[in-house]
C-alpha cells in the first residue's frame, strides 16, 4: 500500500506539488491523472525515492521514504520510461542485470525471468539484443526489469504512451493480473480509455493539488455527467482546485 500525506515538492521558489495526498490499496489499481505540468510525475518520482519531499509524508507498506529510501526500494518496481536498456544485451540478460543488482540468485533470477516473460508475452524476445527492438518490446522489457523482484508495489508512468493498439492491449492485461495477485498498482495516464478500463481509484491532480479523487463512476457522478473525459475536463479545472 502506498499512502501520500500532504505531500510537497518545489524546486527552488516553483512548487511542482503543493498539497497531494491519497491512499492507493492492494489489490486495487490507482490512476493518477492530470493536465501536462500538474504534478503527476514529481508524485511518482517522491514516491520512487527519486526525489525527496519538501513536505508531507510517503509511506510504503507504512516505511517511511525519505527516512528509509532503501527499504522502500526494495518494495517498488517504478518503470518511468524505456529508454534506458543496455542496446548491446539481450531482453534476458537486461532483466538478470537488474536481478543482479537486488541481490538474486541466479536461480531466481531465472525462475523470475520465466515468470515475467509469461506475463507480459516475452518468450520469443528473450534471446535476442534489444537494439532495434520496438518502442513496445522496448517497453516489454523494461517492465519486466523493474519487476524482476517480484515487488508488493508497482508504479508506472504513462506504460502505454506511443504503444499500438495490440501491444497496449497486452499490457492492459498484464496490469490486470498483477492486480489479481493483490499488487498495489499505482500509474500515471492521459488515454482516458485505459483508465476507464483498468482503474479502481482514480485521483485528479491539478496545478499540484489533488482536485478530485474517487471511483470512475464516482466521478462522473460528482462531475455531472456520463463521460469520463468530460468527468476529467471539469474535475481538474481551475474552479474544481483544492484550497492549497
Amino acid at each position: 500500500m502506498i499512502a501520500i500525506e500532504g505531500l510537497a515538492k518545489h524546486f527552488g521558489a516553483v512548487p511542482a506539488v503543493r498539497k497531494v495526498s491519497f491512499t492507493a490499496a492492494d489489490g486495487r489499481v490507482t490512476g493518477l491523472l492530470g493536465p501536462n505540468g500538474a504534478g503527476k510525475t514529481t508524485t511518482l518520482r517522491v514516491v520512487s525515492t527519486l526525489l525527496a519531499p519538501t513536505a508531507g509524508t510517503v509511506r510504503v507498506d507504512g516505511i517511511d521514504a525519505a527516512r528509509e529510501p532503501l527499504a522502500v526500494r526494495a518494495r517498488i518496481g517504478a518503470l518511468s520510461d524505456a529508454r534506458g536498456l543496455y542496446a548491446r544485451l539481450t531482453a534476458r540478460e537486461n532483466i538478470a542485470y537488474y536481478g543482479d543488482l537486488r541481490g538474486m540468485s541466479r536461480a531466481q533470477v531465472g525462475e523470475s525471468i520465466g515468470r515475467l516473460a509469461a506475463l507480459l508475452e516475452l518468450e520469443a524476445l528473450l534471446d535476442r539484443r534489444t537494439e532495434g527492438f520496438s518502442q513496445g518490446e522496448r517497453m516489454k522489457v523494461a517492465i519486466a526489469r523493474a519487476l524482476v523482484h517480484d515487488p508488493p508495489n508497482v508504479i508506472l508512468d504513462e506504460p502505454t504512451n506511443g504503444l499500438d493498439v495490440m501491444t497496449t492491449r497486452s499490457l492492459r492485461d498484464a496490469v490486470r493480473r498483477l492486480r489479481e495477485a493483490g499488487k498495489c498498482v499505482l500509474f500515471s495516464s492521459h488515454v482516458m480509455q485505459e483508465v476507464a478500463a483498468l482503474c479502481d481509484e482514480i485521483v485528479i491532480v491539478s496545478r499540484g493539488v489533488v482536485s478530485a479523487a474517487g471511483s470512475p463512476a464516482a466521478l462522473r457522478e460528482q462531475a455531472g455527467c456520463e463521460d469520463l473525459e468530460e468527468a476529467f475536463v471539469r474535475l481538474s479545472g481551475p474552479a474544481a482546485e483544492a484550497a492549497p
